[in-house]
């Protein structure tokens, strides 16, 4: 897959699925995801070289700039992004515990990128916008000092488009916490 990725968020239905026929049709990219998620947005997630997605993505920004949720373009995405979306990460040894929360299921995508760039931590899971109304959260772990770098960068990330929610950090969750988080 290419390192490259990019997503559009639509507050309807119909013109998100007009956007992912637009971003297919602008550049050679892939649709490696295209939903209906909470409540009523349609979300599309492109894969491709990092000048196509960006071209696709700002074809979508110019022709349906009035519905866009949200949007991002990433050219060198991290490795634990898309297991943490979904949720196929297996946890051998938690730690401290970060969660952070957003308005956007791109803007949760973003986070945490710039998350699992600060510091060793490991993406658990990253829920874009299902069963929440339409917001996202991501969840993660390591070491205490490394979870908080890693949640403060998030926050930030996800603040530099206002759609920064909540987040908090656990030094040391309960292990029957942690059961039923994994």
């Amino acid at each position: 897959m290419a390192r490259a990725i990019g997503m559009v968020e639509y507050a309807t239905v119909a013109t998100g699925i007009q956007a992912a026929d637009t971003l297919v049709k602008t550049a050679e990219v892939e649709i490696i995801e295209a939903q209906v998620v909470c409540p009523g947005k349609y979300i599309v997630i492109i894969s491709g070289e990092l000048s196509a997605i960006k071209a696709s993505v700002d074809a979508c920004i110019a022709n349906y700039g009035e519905k866009l949720v949200d949007s991002f373009v990433l050219g060198n995405v991290d490795d634990g992004v898309f297991p943490a979306i979904y949720a196929t990460v297996d946890v051998k040894n938690p730690r401290a515990l970060g969660v952070m929360e957003t308005y956007s299921g791109a803007s949760a995508i973003v986070a945490a990128d710039a998350a699992a760039k600060t510091a060793d931590v490991t993406l658990v899971e990253l829920r874009i916008a299902r069963g929440m109304c339409g917001k996202s959260y991501l969840i993660l772990t390591g070491e205490i000092a490394a979870v908080s770098a890693a949640i403060e960068n998030a926050n930030a990330a996800a603040g530099e488009k206002g759609m920064f929610l909540d987040s908090s950090v656990i030094a040391n969750p309960d292990p029957k916490l942690w059961d039923k988080i994994l």
